[in-house]
Formats: C-alpha cells, structure tokens, sequence
C-alpha cells in the first residue's frame, strides 16, 4: 500500500473527502517527523513502537576495495511491532 492508496483507505472508511484524509494522514505523518526528531516515542498500543536509537561509530569493509572503513555513529529509527499487528501477519 502506498501513500495514495493510504489515503483513498482512510476516506473510506472515516468518510472522508480525500481531500481531507490527505490532510489528516499528512497531519500524522508530520507529527510522528516532529515528535522523532524530538527524540521521543510514538506508541499506538497493539501497532508498534517508533523510537530513535544511537548507533556507535564501528569498523566495516568496503566490499570493492577490502580496505577497513570506519563507519560513523548515527541516530536510527526503531520499529517494535505490536502483539495486535503482529497476531494479524
């Protein structure tokens, strides 16, 4: 399901224009972005978990060359999927 077809869902069955499903899903969208960047979670109980995690800085390979690479830390978004997802998959 892509974001278009997301969109077309949520009118459907909230009875919704698209027009305003777009601007409620780009809302959510937009306040999961914010709320990230913040550093903070987004639960929906029995969905998933959205959180940012650090990645250390570590040693890799780089596949063409073989030579050592250091590869830098950075910050990841972690998904926990929900017992309620999880149970529908």
């Amino acid at each position: 399901m892509n974001k278009t077809e997301l969109i077309a869902k949520v009118a459907e069955i909230a009875g919704l224009s698209k027009v305003d499903a777009k601007k409620a899903v780009d809302a959510a969208v937009d306040a999961v972005k914010d709320a990230l960047k913040k550093g903070e979670k987004v639960q929906l109980p029995g969905v998933l978990t959205l959180s940012v995690e650090e990645r250390a800085a570590r040693k890799g390979i780089n596949p063409a060359t073989k030579q050592t690479i250091t590869i830098p830390a950075k910050k990841v978004v972690k998904v926990k999927v929900g017992s309620e997802l999880a149970a529908v998959v």
